[in-house]
């Protein structure tokens, strides 16, 4: 607990905060950039045999965007004394305005695309280069764990015995309207599992310790911060989160050679939004130059143009890469599940603790205890990336 002295003191912050909060709730990307009719344009694109271009439905917008960008840059932020705080929360604003301008053009083609841009930046050549690099390997992996066999009513069953691990409590739900086959919703603390999804007992692993492991970990982290931003997020956290997330898989044992080429595909998907290839184009490039299975390429591919091009997708290979050198060189991992927390913030966040503003992590992934857990192979491959 945050003594009433120390709020006194830093009255303008915490107000600020507060204010940041109540605006923020209402801009959760994911709750608007899921389509609402995956499985109907699904249908429609293999029966044009992979011709037609889909065309996606989104939840509708709930609030005023011109608005509240003005109320964003309304804040008082010179009233905040410390200089490093304050210069945080100006980041902090820019972070947050520009995911107001992605959702509100959200099926808006291009003017998505630059947007997404803008917030979550696009691959480099060096990313590139590691993505190619990782899919020359050869995935012998063809074991009962890879077959899918499981519904998702018993992804629910396994996803409840596997959290009973940590102290904090959430909610599971199934969904037809999502494009992951499993995310976790931060402000309402939920599990979401797509619906009609098959599991394997390996991606039950890997979901387990990345949704709950981290993102569920993080979540309630920031539950337990004084300032709001740990839990609304820090910019660039989505790469630094995503990192945590498959680095937790890595730790647990259950990262694959054809998960890391997953996340590898993700970014030549995300490249070819630069390229300016259509749906059709990129499902193309996924199913017949990569001979991915067409599930798998439709999957990946809806990841990438949903909402008229998303580029996150490209963070995951470049968050795990960042953290696995991060946490191999033995810096501290609990400053990074504080919350929503990213790599580049991580000495104002050494501050904020210093001065009484933050806390330590209640929850510690428990898959980064393993200290053994270590794959020769996977260790070749990302101690090799650029």
């Amino acid at each position: 607990m945050i003594s009433e002295k120390l709020i006194e003191k830093h009255q303008s912050l915490f107000d600020i905060d507060a204010n940041l909060n109540r605006l923020v709730k209402k801009i959760e990307l994911l709750n608007y950039i899921n389509p609402l009719n995956i499985e109907s344009e699904k249908k429609q694109f293999y029966a044009s045999k992979f011709n037609y271009e889909p065309q996606f439905k989104y939840p509708k917008i709930k609030f005023n965007g011109f608005k509240l960008h003005r109320l964003f840059y309304s804040q008082r932020l010179e009233r905040i004394q410390e200089e490093h705080i304050r210069l945080l929360y100006e980041d902090i604003i820019y972070e947050y305005s520009g995911l107001i301008e992605c959702i509100e053009t959200i099926n808006q083609g291009r003017k998505f695309y630059f947007n997404s841009l803008k917030s979550f930046g696009t691959p480099t050549e060096k990313d590139l280069d590691n993505a190619k690099f990782i899919l020359r390997f050869e995935d012998a992996d063809f074991s009962q764990d890879m077959q899918p066999l499981y519904t998702a009513q018993e992804a629910v069953a396994y996803f409840e015995a596997f959290s009973k691990r940590y102290d904090f409590k959430f909610h599971i739900k199934l969904s037809t309207n999502i494009s992951a086959a499993a995310m976790v919703q931060n402000n309402a603390q939920t599990l979401l599992l797509r619906k009609n999804h098959k599991f394997s007992k390996n991606q039950l692993q890997v979901l387990a310790n990345h949704e709950i492991g981290v993102h569920m970990v993080t979540t309630f982290n920031a539950v337990n911060q004084p300032l709001q931003i740990f839990s609304n997020g820090f910019p660039n956290n989505v790469e630094t989160q995503e990192g945590l997330a498959v680095y937790s898989e890595y730790m647990s044992g259950c990262l694959t050679l054809n998960r890391l080429k997953e996340l590898s595909y993700r970014v030549i998907a995300v490249d070819s939004l630069i390229k300016g290839y259509s749906f059709s184009d990129t499902f193309d490039l996924l199913y017949n130059q990569y001979k991915l299975e067409k599930d798998k390429a439709f999957a990946i591919n809806l990841r990438v143009h949903r909402g008229g091009g998303f580029t996150k997708d490209h963070l995951y290979l470049s968050g795990l890469q960042k953290v696995y050198q991060y946490a191999k060189q033995d810096n501290d991992l609990d400053v990074i599940l504080t919350g929503k927390s990213s790599l580049e913030y991580k000495d104002a966040i050494y501050k904020l603790q210093d001065m009484g503003l933050a806390n330590t992590s209640k929850y510690y992934t428990d898959a980064y205890l393993l200290k053994d857990a270590f794959n020769k192979d996977l260790d070749f491959i990302l101690n090799s990336l650029k």
